[in-house]
């Protein structure tokens, strides 16, 4: 099987590398499935747990990577990373006025941008895992096993992931199902990215710095603005704090161990 996989083109091993990282984020939103009914203060820690997922994601996923890439850039690459991140906040704080004007629900309104907020954070992920195949065909820094190595990391913190949408929705009233496939489509973009990122390695690679960023901008703008505030609700702080930081040392240990 892995022979077959090694004679595949740059194309098809992006594709298929970036289909498996999708197919763990459809995993991780079908924990929503062993919840028959969910009390409120389990819900809470469940947001508590997917803000803390979030903000190690922003770090260790995101901000860290990108602050690699434009390490021989001195001052205007930590200018770049830090535009990134303003730039990821504001688009929310946009795309948030500009939902108000059609909608006044608030529930709607933060559904919308936590979907929004992973959704982005996985498009750098999956331009990132089409650079690094696509970057064997050039020979430009990354190799096969160093690619797949990058793919199953990518995918194991996906699972996490998908769970920390469908909980929330599921938080709110949705359906199982309805909350599974909307945690599992954010993962979609995933798939698209990679193409992009092989057919368009070089350039895709220039830009990668900055959009990793604007994905941790607006990752952190969601757990600040919308979750944290929503988890307080029924007074469980003690439960949230102690689930964001659970939340916050899983991602963490999979960033950290599995690159």
């Amino acid at each position: 099987m892995f022979e077959w996989f090694i004679n595949q083109s740059e194309l098809v091993k992006a594709i298929l590398a970036s289909c498996f990282t999708f197919g763990l984020t459809s995993l991780g939103a079908s924990v929503v499935f062993l919840f028959k009914k969910i009390k409120d203060s389990i819900l809470d820690s469940m947001l508590g747990l997917s803000a803390g997922i979030m903000i190690a994601a922003s770090f260790w996923s995101l901000i860290s990577p990108a602050l690699s890439l434009v390490e021989h850039l001195n001052i205007i690459g930590l200018l770049i990373v830090c535009f990134g991140l303003i730039f990821g906040g504001l688009f929310l704080i946009i795309g948030d006025k500009i939902y108000n004007s059609y909608s006044k629900e608030k529930k709607s309104k933060r559904i919308f941008m936590l979907v929004l907020s992973i959704t982005l954070h996985n498009i750098p992920e999956g331009l990132a895992i089409g650079i690094a195949f696509g970057s064997l065909k050039y020979c430009i820094g990354s190799t096969l096993a160093s690619a797949v190595a990058l793919a199953i990391g990518i995918g194991i913190q996906n699972f996490p992931e998908g769970s920390a949408v469908s909980l929330p929705l599921r938080r709110d009233g949705y359906s199982r199902l309805k909350s599974f496939i909307i945690g599992s489509l954010t993962g979609i973009v995933e798939p698209l990215a990679a193409i992009i990122g092989v057919i368009m390695i070089t350039s895709m690679k220039k830009i990668l710095p900055f959009s990793l960023s604007f994905a941790a901008g607006t990752m952190i703008y969601v757990v600040v603005n919308e979750l944290i505030p929503e988890s307080h609700k029924n007074n469980n702080s003690n439960l949230v704090s102690m689930s964001f930081l659970i939340g916050f040392i899983i991602m963490m240990f999979l960033d950290v161990f599995l690159g």
